[in-house]
């Protein structure tokens, strides 16, 4: 008898801890464009990282060179529309990311009032942005929009789109400012002026230490939102 009671003791501690670490696990979905899927190869990349820091799975629908407007139907289906990258389900947190292809390629970060109108209005209430929040949104998802690193200064090619990536991130935060369900976690202050380590040899996409910097910004806006939300 003593030796059954035991064994349904070590049952139900097996049970109860089983059960408190799957509490604790987090379903996180990433989204964007090749800012998140930069060093993926090496698994060094910013969702591999997260995952790694937040001990849990995390599905990365990213896709290098995507946008937010993106008009082709096959390819956008794929993931080069940003916002096809999402799907339905039940995530506790979604991670995206997401602009610069627009405005670098899709208008040489030049002229780009209208194109950033419909990425984004000025109040941050209406464009493809606003519309793929909400969708993560509407689902109960928390949504951790991720913005872009900087030039140090000293050989980037996108240089000039600095002006266009401030504008950009300033009304993604009012819409964040509105909205207590989502958090923008700026990424403009990481690098020091004249330090090239945290960007690759191309000076756009990130090496491995910006990615995993990255990373902990991201982690620790999730763990300040949870907290926040007891």
């Amino acid at each position: 008898m003593r030796a059954l009671l035991v064994t349904l003791g070590m049952v139900y501690v097996l049970s109860f801890g089983s059960t408190a670490v799957a509490a604790e696990r987090m379903n996180v979905l990433v989204m964007g464009d090749s800012f998140m899927t930069s060093n993926g190869s090496a698994r060094q990349s910013v969702p591999h990282v997260l995952s790694s820091l937040l001990k849990t799975r995390v599905k990365s629908k990213a896709v290098t060179g995507a946008r937010h407007l993106y008009r082709l139907p096959i390819t956008g289906a794929l993931g080069m529309n940003i916002s096809k990258q999402y799907r339905p389900g039940k995530w506790d947190v979604v991670v995206m990311n997401g602009g610069g292809n627009d405005l670098w390629m899709g208008c040489g970060c030049g002229k780009c009032t209208r194109k950033m109108a419909r990425l984004i209005s000025p109040d941050g209430k209406r464009g493809a942005i606003p519309s793929v929040v909400a969708r993560a949104r509407a689902d109960g998802a928390r949504v951790i929009y991720v913005g872009y690193l900087r030039s140090p200064g000293r050989g980037s090619p996108i240089e000039g789109c600095k002006p266009l990536g401030d504008a950009l991130e300033a009304r993604i935060a009012k819409l964040a400012a509105r909205d207590p369900g989502m958090t923008f976690v700026t990424l403009a202050d990481m690098v020091p002026f004249g330090d090239r380590s945290f960007h690759a040899a191309d000076m756009i996409h990130p090496s491995p230490k910006g990615s995993a910097a990255a990373a902990r910004r991201v982690a620790e806006a999730i763990k300040k939102a949870q907290k926040s939300s007891f």
